[in-house]
């Protein structure tokens, strides 16, 4: 009854309901804060420099990528969005902004952010080249096996012509 009348399963009704649930807490949360202002200029800002700048320049980036290597486009673009992820999450440590108050705050210094991000980048890149490497092998093994062993067609039924 509720598929027929909401469209989709109760289980997608009930976790759009918890999401603005969840979006209304945060509403909330902001509209008590002072600086609500501030917040809604700096979120209105981020959504205008996605769509209008960032946006059409990784669309851009991979159009030219799908047209320079074709199939084996996600075994770049996987590893490269995480890569860009993880420099977007981690970028005040990685270019050392507030090295001082982390310093001060933990005990702890920035340097080695750089170098592990640029570790996990190079092994996010090594492991889709081992999936590609792999997957390659695969595909080759099936065609073949293909080549050696062909399916057979059902033959036409009477009076009617293959083609």
């Amino acid at each position: 009854m509720i598929t027929r009348l909401y469209g989709a399963h109760p289980l997608h009704l009930m976790l759009v309901l918890g999401c603005l649930a969840g979006a209304g807490y945060a509403a909330l949360q902001v509209g008590v804060n002072p600086l609500w202002w501030l917040m809604l200029i700096w979120f209105s800002a981020a959504v205008l420099l996605h769509d209008l700048v960032l946006f059409p320049v990784y669309a851009a980036s991979d159009r030219v990528l799908v047209g320079v290597l074709g199939r084996m486009v996600n075994y770049v673009r996987v590893p490269l969005m995480g890569c860009a992820l993880t420099f977007a999450l981690f970028f005040p440590g990685i270019v050392r902004q507030g090295d001082a108050v982390v310093l001060g705050n933990t005990g702890l210094d920035q340097e080695p952010y750089l170098a592990r991000w640029l570790m996990l980048c190079a092994a996010m890149f090594a492991v889709s080249g081992v999936v590609l490497v792999l997957t390659g092998a695969a595909r080759a093994i099936r065609s073949r096996r293909a080549a050696r062993h062909p399916r057979r067609t059902a033959p036409a039924p009477d009076g009617a012509r293959a083609g």
